[in-house]
């Protein structure tokens, strides 16, 4: 197993200490939070640093074609649904977010059936910066009106880049769906 996918894999197994940071009781509800946006930090630094690595030294796996991806959807989808168990997204955001990911991963798994690769396009990597960006702008829970602003700016890009990606990805690959 080669190193981009041995941090995929790390990427996996940090989720479970992000959950654990974010959703115990802490006597300091801000310390568990730090302590989420630290380890999310390190999982989101391996994201990059494996898909750095893999093109560099054309390390290029199977492995790493299917689990990347899916490791981060893994740790954002924790991240959105933890959120509205705290109270800090509402559902239909997260709905929103994971259904797209859904039909995305359903197209893509007809594709490979057929032999197709299908590439991330630019909106679709515009979303998932976006979505990291708001879950690392969340994690802290920073009080004030300005920090709202910033968060609902986020939710709200997110969505809409969300929602475009998928349209943009089920338009350039209708004649999968036929």
């Amino acid at each position: 197993m080669n190193l981009p996918n041995k941090l995929t894999i790390v990427r996996v197994a940090l989720i479970p200490f992000f959950l654990f940071f974010l959703l115990a009781r802490f006597p300091n509800e801000q310390a568990g939070r730090w302590l989420a946006l630290a380890v999310f930090a390190a999982a989101s630094v391996t994201d990059w640093l494996d898909g750095r690595i893999a093109r560099k030294y054309n390390l290029i796996t199977d492995f790493g074609k299917f689990m990347d991806p899916l490791a981060d959807k893994l740790l954002v989808c924790a991240a959105l649904v933890a959120f509205v168990e705290l109270g800090d997204l509402a559902a239909w955001v997260v709905i929103v977010i994971i259904s797209r990911e859904f039909i995305i991963t359903g197209l893509r798994a007809v594709a490979a059936a057929g032999g197709v690769v299908l590439a991330a396009g630019k909106s679709g990597k515009l979303k998932t910066v976006l979505q990291m960006l708001m879950i690392i702008w969340i994690l802290p829970g920073l009080p004030g009106f300005y920090a709202g602003v910033v968060k609902y700016v986020l939710v709200y890009a997110s969505v809409v880049v969300t929602v475009y990606s998928a349209i943009e990805y089920l338009w350039k690959n209708r004649q999968l769906l036929r």
